[in-house]
């Protein structure tokens, strides 16, 4: 039998994100539960912010006419205005207040002066030149106004955003319902921690990789475990995972070769395909359904399995929760020391990114480059990407990095 023609990585994902909808649902979640979930819905201003004229800082509120073109004013201080405590008044020729950060600039008024720059004498005051009518002022509706969609929907929510939601007094928000993601391990060589060593055997350490990288998105993630090289616990297994999970994720199993049950269990209960990728680390690529659970098997070798995960999996969860898709921040940066690479994949190489001693961004590779050696993937802060052609890359030759942001 022939071999499968290499596919490119860009033509996998394309394929693989042509199959998957933003799930369907919401759910009201506490603005204190809400960081890392997506927006269900359109967030609209209720009212402008800030809500009045306020003070940029602690000082003294007057009228911009009143402000020497040169020498010195003196203004009689008539009154306070505090966050919360508005003065009740209008400013006349001649006079200023007291006022704090934040709070009301009275009618009549249109400038702050910082309290430093002002000499206080009891209830008067003196400001020298050198100030602008308007400064220090904040208007209505500079943040945003009235009506205005201050977070769209499928915006992932961090502080900033749960800060906004707070902003027009919201303590509970719609996020999207998110993804249920079932994660194995296959294979009779691997073993759960503190178990006993056979010859062959060692410990897996997928699941604890993807699922710390799976914890960077807001999803439900379900631990099944090691499932040893059985046909039907693959098949009990595979068949539970469809019944609760909107994604299930496989390590090890897929190389050619290896996957000839599992391939004739998955077509039996669902479908799939066997890519050969031309990506290194991680050629093969399981991908389908069981019903309407999409499924991935990754490679075995823990790089393998994380730089497909990276590539494909992640962009696939992100559209299922209903996100935004965004490419990776990618970037060029120019290398320390030589890189070899073949032609013909493109190459996702372990890299260090720090700075040169001006404090300019340089990248360098960790060394051995192997898809089983988890020590090169700890030293690792970032991926070097080498496209399909090149055969390489010399010393002061700009890469292109994919920052890993957990590393950094």
């Amino acid at each position: 039998m022939s071999k499968q023609p290499l596919i490119s990585v860009d033509e996998a994902l394309t394929r693989i994100l042509s199959t998957i909808d933003p799930l369907i649902g919401k759910q009201r979640t506490p603005l204190h539960d809400a960081r890392g979930g997506i927006l269900a819905e359109d967030l609209l201003a209720p009212c402008d912010q800030p809500p009045h004229r306020n003070s940029a800082m602690d000082g003294y509120a007057l009228r911009g006419e009143d402000l020497p073109a040169e020498g010195k004013a003196t203004l009689d201080l008539v009154g306070r205005s505090f966050a919360g405590e508005p003065w009740d008044g209008a400013l006349q020729a001649g006079q200023s207040i007291r006022i704090m950060t934040g709070a009301v600039v009275p009618d009549g008024a249109d400038t702050v002066i910082m309290q430093e720059r002002v000499e206080r004498d009891g209830d008067r005051i003196t400001i020298g030149a050198g100030h602008q009518a308007g400064e220090n002022v904040r208007h209505p509706g500079e943040d945003y106004r009235r009506g205005d969609r201050i977070l769209a929907a499928g915006t992932r929510l961090g502080s900033a955003e749960l800060a906004l939601a707070a902003s027009i007094g919201l303590d509970a928000i719609y996020t999207r319902r998110r993804p249920r993601v079932a994660i194995c391990s296959t294979g009779d060589e691997l073993k759960l921690a503190n178990a006993p060593l056979g010859p062959g055997d060692i410990y897996d350490s997928n699941r604890a990789l993807l699922t710390a990288e799976l914890r960077q998105l807001p999803l439900e993630i379900i631990d099944l475990g090691i499932i040893a090289d059985d046909r039907e616990q693959v098949r009990r297994t595979f068949e539970q995972a469809a019944q609760f999970a909107d994604m299930l994720i496989t390590s090890g199993g897929v190389s050619v070769g290896e996957a000839d049950y599992i391939k004739e269990i998955l077509d039996e209960i669902g479908q799939v395909e066997l890519w050969r990728i031309a990506i290194k680390p991680g050629k093969p690529l399981a991908y389908g359904a069981l019903g309407k659970t999409r499924f991935f098997g990754l490679p075995g070798n823990p790089v393998s399995a994380l730089i497909t995960l990276r590539q494909f999996v992640l962009p696939a969860l992100k559209r299922m929760g209903g996100a935004h898709p965004h490419p990776p921040l990618r970037f060029l940066v120019p290398l320390k020391g030589d890189l070899r690479k073949r032609p013909g994949r493109r190459e996702y190489q372990r890299g260090i990114l720090a700075a040169d001693d001006s404090g300019a961004p340089v990248v360098r590779g960790v060394g051995a480059q192997g898809s089983h050696l988890l020590t090169s993937l700890a030293k690792a802060n970032c991926l070097i990407i080498l496209p399909e052609e090149s055969s390489g890359a010399q010393d002061g030759e700009p890469v292109l990095v994919e920052p890993m942001g957990d590393r950094l």
